[in-house]
């Protein structure tokens, strides 16, 4: 039997259910199924940049080595952020030398791949990954090749924070948690700038799996990929999320200026440092103490407890529908809900819609 779900109310990946969030998250906008010749065959530039001397030797073996590639026709030119001129608009290229300065952790960020154009950060990470230390992440201004459903091509636009980053685990049972902990260390991120700002609070909330929410719109969205290799997984979490992009829903800095009359607008450079600053933390705690140490902050966080969802059951061509409450989340990572019948029972994304809400599976738990 199948258990279809809907709401009550008004890629490939060896972490199941996870699938082209990112690019339906970010609000960019969809093109043709074909990215232009010009885009295409365009070149693109990464300029390297390690916090410590060490890091940024590597980074020079890099550029040396010519080691890190892109899959298709783009070519890629390799810079350090020491020889690079900087030909930017303030303000409008990632600031390197203030993320650096904000970043206090000991793993995640401390080596940067930054570019003002690339086709995807994702695949960057992703096809590059053994060349990158561990904890690396890849910065871009825009995005004109990201991934979708249909072979859809998403371009991202200015004022998005759209970054990915490297991260090796072995445990396959809790890779697919991973996801949550990114999506709490953003939120987490964004309350943390706002308090050290003196800010009024920005009320980003987590749609399950992997969407972030401000004021019912989404402004956000996490993707995670793995491969398994040597007994690691090799996994690349990507996010995107709107700071000054408004169009076509809104952004961080369109909210605060409703809230405040505050000339501070929120930038990318401080948001991903302070990311990297709260996820290494959470990271540690979950990988010493499990995803339950989490799970008290992503309630308060995600959207769903209490949610009421109608559950549809076919069975030849009847269909009875039943209600069930979501009450949390299974040590898979999937949705707990229970019944009115107090069944307890495990809901899955059925792989079939953009909205998992409208295309659940139900599993009983005995």
């Amino acid at each position: 039997m199948k258990f279809l779900v809907s709401s009550a109310s008004s890629s490939t990946s060896s972490l199941g259910f996870l699938s082209n969030s990112l690019k339906r998250a970010i609000f960019s906008r969809r093109t043709s199924s074909t990215v232009s010749a010009m885009d295409c065959n365009s070149s693109c530039m990464l300029v390297l940049r390690g916090k410590s001397p060490a890091e940024n030797k590597i980074a020079e073996a890099l550029k040396n080595t010519k080691a890190l590639k892109l899959s298709d026709d783009t070519e890629l030119s390799i810079l350090l952020d020491s020889e690079s001129e900087k030909p930017f608009k303030e303000g409008e290229a990632f600031g390197v030398d203030s993320f650096m300065k904000s970043l206090s952790t000991d793993r995640f960020g401390r080596f940067l791949l930054w570019s003002p154009r690339l086709p995807s950060t994702q695949d960057v990470v992703s096809q590059n990954f053994c060349e990158l230390p561990n904890g690396a992440v890849c910065v871009a201004d825009v995005q004109f090749k990201g991934r979708g459903r249909s072979k859809n091509v998403w371009e991202s636009p200015k004022g998005c924070l759209l970054f990915s980053f490297t991260l090796q685990m072995e445990d396959g049972r809790v890779v697919p948690l991973i996801q949550y902990v990114v999506s709490l260390a953003v939120t987490e991120a964004i309350k943390d700038v706002c308090d050290r700002n003196g800010l009024p609070y920005i009320d980003v909330r987590i749609k399950w799996p992997n969407d972030l929410y401000l004021n019912g719109l989404k402004v956000g969205g996490i993707l995670c990929t793995s491969t398994y290799k040597s007994k690691k997984f090799n996994v690349s979490a990507g996010v995107g999320l709107n700071i000054n992009n408004e169009k076509p829903t809104t952004c961080l800095n369109a909210v605060l200026r409703e809230l405040s009359a505050t000339t501070y607008q929120f930038r990318r450079e401080e948001i991903l440092a302070a990311f990297f600053n709260k996820f290494e933390k959470f990271y540690d705690l979950f990988m010493h103490q499990g995803f339950q140490s989490l799970e008290e902050l992503y309630y308060k966080t995600w959207l769903h407890s209490g949610q009421r969802v109608i559950v549809q059951e076919k069975n030849d061509d009847q269909v009875v529908e039943n209600v069930v409450t979501v009450q949390g989340l299974t040590s898979a990572g999937y949705l707990l809900a229970i019944g009115d019948d107090n069944q307890m029972c495990e809901l899955h994304p059925d792989g079939n819609s953009f909205d998992f809400f409208k295309g659940l599976v139900r599993q009983k738990l005995h």
